[in-house]
Formats: C-alpha cells, sequence, structure tokens
C-alpha cells in the first residue's frame, strides 16, 4: 500500500494516491512480494518505464482497478521541505537531511527571505538524521568568520583524523537565530547546531539531540556485503564529542548503555558558557516534549486515521489551505463512528496497573481492608472508548488533520500543520523577539 507519495515524484505525477493497493508491476503479481521485493521491481534506469497496476478504494467501501504508465526518475527528496516568514521578520528554514548538496538551497532559501525583508532566523533541525558533514561545515560557514574549526575527526591513524574550517566569507554575521533540534536530530545536524552554540552564534531550542558524534566508514565484502566500521569520533569547536552511547562499557546483561550524566565533562563556549559532552546537544532552551496519548499509538497502528483520510478525500476533491484546514465536529463524529463500527481495541495503561496494584495488594495482606476503595478507583479507570476519544480529542484531531492535509500538500502540509501548535517554534520567536534575553543567552553567567 502506498503510504504517502512524494511531491513531484514520478509517482505523485503520475496520480497514485495514499492508500492506493500496489497490485502488478508489468504483470507481474505482487502478492505475497515483501517492502524491499517490490521496491527492487520498482528500480530502474531513469527514461525506462514500466505499467503499475493499483486498486483504489472507493466511496462504498470496496476498491476499483486501475492502470498507470510510469516513467522512472532520479528521486531526490525535498532537502528544504517548508521555508516562511513568521510576523513579518522572522525567518524560518525547515532543513530535512544534509544528503546532497542541502548547502546550495539553504544558501538561496536564505538570500531569498533576506530579500523579503527578515531580520531573524529559524532554523528547523528537527527529525533531521545527519548526512554530509561538509555540507554541515558549508552551512556553518554561512554565519561564521572564515578559518572557524568548526569540526574535528580523531582516530587512531592518520588517516582518520581531519580538521574541518570555514573556508569562505559568511553572508551574515550578525543576524539572530535560533536552532530548533529534538531527540531525532543527529550526527551531521547536531555539528551544526553545536557549532553555532559553541561559538554562542545561536540560541538552541528543543530537546536533547540524539547523541551521535561518530563517523563510520564502509567496506566492501565478498559476495556483495557491505561492512561499516567505526574509524573516529567527531569533536566540536569546544573540544566535547556528542556522542551518547558508550559501547566500550557495557551493561550487565550485555546490552550498549548511554554515558550518564554524572561522568561527563564540562566545556565552554567561546563566551565561557558551560556545555557537556556525552549527550547530544543540550538546548540552551529546553522545551518538554508532549507525551502523546496511548490510545493514539493503537489509533495509527491500526492503520484507523490514515484510512479515514482515505475516505475523507474520495468525499472531498480539494480542501482549504493547510493553515486554514481544521477537522470539524461533524468530521470527528465521523472518525469516531468509524472507531466505534472497526471495533477498536487498545491497551489502557492504567487497568494494568491496577491489576498489578490488587496483586500486590493481596499480597501483603491489604486487600480486603482496601477492597472498597479499590473498587472505586476501578470504578473510575474503567475503559471508555467515548470518553477517551473524547477527552483526548485535540491530539487525535491533530493526527487526523496532519494525514488529511498531506494527502493534498504533501510534507509541505504537513509540517504547516504540526507548526500551528508548536511549543518549539514558539519558544523560538518568543526569544527572537525579546533582544536583551537572547544576547543574555549567549552570554557568560556573571560570576557573583
Amino acid at each position: 500500500m502506498i503510504s504517502e507519495p512524494f511531491e513531484g515524484t514520478p509517482a505523485a505525477k503520475a496520480g497514485l494516491k495514499a492508500g492506493d493497493i500496489l497490485m502488478e508491476i508489468d504483470g507481474k503479481d505482487l502478492a505475497g512480494k515483501n517492502n524491499q521485493e517490490v521496491s527492487q521491481m520498482l528500480r530502474g534506469a531513469v527514461g525506462t518505464s514500466f505499467k503499475l497496476k493499483v486498486e483504489r478504494p472507493d466511496e462504498k467501501g470496496g476498491t476499483r482497478p486501475l492502470e498507470f504508465d510510469i516513467v522512472r526518475q532520479t528521486i531526490q527528496t525535498p532537502m528544504i521541505p517548508y521555508d516562511t516568514i513568521f510576523n513579518k521578520n522572522v525567518g524560518y528554514i525547515n532543513l530535512s537531511t544534509f544528503s546532497g548538496t542541502p548547502s546550495k538551497d539553504f544558501k538561496k532559501t536564505f538570500l531569498k527571505l533576506k530579500k523579503e525583508g527578515i531580520t531573524s532566523l529559524v532554523i528547523d533541525l528537527r527529525g533531521n538524521g545527519g548526512g554530509r558533514l561538509e555540507e554541515a561545515v558549508e552551512i556553518a560557514n554561512f554565519f561564521l568568520p572564515r578559518g572557524k574549526v568548526i569540526v574535528t575527526t580523531k582516530g587512531k591513524t592518520k588517516q582518520a583524523s581531519n580538521t574541518y574550517k570555514t573556508l569562505r566569507e559568511p553572508l551574515d554575521l550578525d543576524i539572530p537565530i535560533t536552532v530548533l533540534v529534538n531527540g531525532a536530530t543527529a550526527s551531521a545536524s547536531e555539528i551544526l547546531s553545536g557549532a553555532f552554540q559553541d561559538f554562542d552564534r545561536a540560541v538552541i531550542v528543543g530537546s536533547r539531540t540524539f547523541g551521535k558524534g561518530l563517523v563510520q566508514t564502509t567496506r566492501p565484502l565478498p559476495y556483495g556485503g557491505v561492512m561499516k566500521l567505526t574509524t573516529s569520533k567527531y569533536y566540536i569547536p569546544s573540544g566535547r564529542c556528542v556522542q551518547a552511547i558508550d559501547y566500550k562499557h557495557r551493561n550487565e546483561d550485555g546490552s550498549v548503555g548511554t554515558i550518564p550524566d554524572s561522568l561527563t565533562t564540562v566545556f565552554h563556549t567561546a563566551a565561557g558558557r558551560e556545555v557537556r559532552d556525552g549527550g547530544g546537544v543540550m538546548p540552551d532552551i529546553e522545551v518538554k516534549q508532549e507525551k502523546l496519548p496511548n490510545i493514539l499509538f493503537y489509533l495509527v497502528r491500526d492503520n484507523l486515521i490514515f484510512d479515514y483520510a482515505t475516505q475523507y478525500c474520495l468525499k472531498h476533491p480539494s480542501i482549504p489551505s493547510p493553515q486554514e484546514f481544521k477537522v470539524t465536529d461533524a468530521d470527528y463524529n465521523d472518525f469516531k463512528a468509524m472507531v466505534k463500527k472497526a471495533d477498536f481495541k487498545y491497551d489502557q495503561q492504567s487497568e494494568k496497573i491496577m491489576k498489578t496494584l490488587k496483586e500486590a495488594a493481596k499480597f501483603e495482606g491489604y486487600l480486603d481492608e482496601a477492597s472498597e476503595e479499590i473498587k472505586a478507583l476501578e470504578k473510575k479507570l474503567t475503559h471508555n472508548l467515548d470518553r477517551d476519544l473524547d477527552y483526548f480529542s485535540k491530539d487525535i484531531r491533530s493526527m487526523i488533520a496532519d494525514e488529511i492535509i498531506k494527502r493534498y500538500y504533501y510534507t509541505r502540509g504537513g509540517i504547516i500543520q504540526q507548526l500551528k501548535d508548536d511549543d518549539g517554534l514558539q519558544a523560538a520567536l518568543k526569544i527572537l523577539a525579546d533582544p536583551v534575553k537572547y544576547k543574555e543567552t549567549l552570554s557568560a553567567p556573571v560570576k557573583k
């Protein structure tokens, strides 16, 4: 099944949609094939074509067969899927990867935003898993002076050790910058955000980054095999390594653990601010990530939100812009009816904990004495689907809106939807709107 065709790809251009079920490729039945096998059959030389047969869901709950002629092209997902201006003067650039040459797109986008009058900038690296180290250095160079060491790789051999500096004149040394990060910000993204932090060039906002500070090199093996070797670690300007996982020292069960905070070392930024190694990049302004409700996990797992979005799109040829689109009360009532019709079941953690409590109370001899209180608590914690769908409606509606919007406006639309109620973005905009606080955040604490 197609989950999300990317904008501008041959699939999207041909008219394939999320929810389409792949049936045949050039007459070859796909029944029983796994994702890897199907992917291999779809690949081929640029310019060649193939016939794809799918079954598309209809409004009556059935499917109808469709055939598409698709010409293969080189596919490159957008490196900057979205950029905009907030509050008339704050530029926003969402950078999704460091693979390829994103620095070219970033430079073009930044200069466009400057021409449109921005006076400050938000760089969103959340979910950016990294890519080419050289690209991180290049983008850092846009905002840092020439000749600055951005990252150093250190290994056991001379070949594995290197120093990467900014080589060009910068684009802008003065524009205030905030960088959004989270637990999925990794590798080259951590080099960029860490370098900005170490040079006190930007305020880092969000949650602790992933913590990948290793350089890995591939070695070919016989029969088409590949071995990935860790050859060095990389160190950002303050001298710290952001690697969070300690492979040398393992837990008693043999598993790999993270470096505890108590064993990390203090380093200092250019201005003298304290920063630590061993656990990714800690933000200057931490934004707590809200935990999603348990019911939402099961709604996504059982494809109920996906299936509702598919049916919604069949009934609505178009929708308002991502900024204006909302899941109405009528829409949400339709969704709830679909969930109930599907005989949806999900795991309620409170019921599990209550069962464990009763077993513990019985074992310790308190069950009889506390039976009335336990019964009253059980009554309040009884599984109630209607109540949970209403209580967690805000989170569920947001996920439904995200899934629907992506069907019409692809990844860009999904980002716009996610930014509507984004605590991290609001924190970034707030610090940029307060020049005194911004400067104070990037300055060393005053010694008493």
